[in-house]
């Protein structure tokens, strides 16, 4: 059976670092590092009997933006529908109802977040961008 719960106490937040200290968008990111992010975020876990299949995270002020962010399910459980269902469940939240602008930044999932509305930005030139290490 599967389920999409947003309670952070069901997180199993070693799988979710595990995963992504490997991963080119978060690379090297230290369990310490994925638990500020999860405190700070609105987050999404994906279960699967109970057991946890998948994630992602929304950085919102909750009326003018959100920002979808590391979101992954397993290897061994890809190509199930388990990143729409994830996804589905994102968009339908109670809580993020009130966002009027949603973004996010893919690589290769452009197929799977088109289903849920989401296109090229209209002005990519007016969006910037700071590293830390820039300054």
């Amino acid at each position: 059976m599967i389920t999409v719960s947003t309670d952070k106490t069901k997180l199993n937040v070693p799988f979710i670092q595990n995963f992504l200290k490997d991963i080119y968008w978060a690379a090297g990111r230290t369990i310490e590092e994925v638990q500020t992010t999860i405190d700070a975020s609105v987050c999404f876990g994906i279960y699967l009997n109970d057991d946890q299949i998948g994630f992602a995270r929304v950085i919102t002020d909750y009326v003018v933006f959100g920002y979808v962010m590391d979101v992954f399910i397993a290897e061994e459980h890809r190509g199930k529908g388990y990143s729409s269902i994830l996804i589905g469940n994102m968009m339908k939240e109670p809580i993020l109802k009130d966002i009027k602008i949603w973004r996010l930044a893919t690589t290769d999932a452009h197929f799977l977040y088109e289903k849920f509305g989401f296109k090229a930005l209209e002005h990519p030139e007016k969006m910037m961008e700071k590293k830390s290490d820039e300054f």
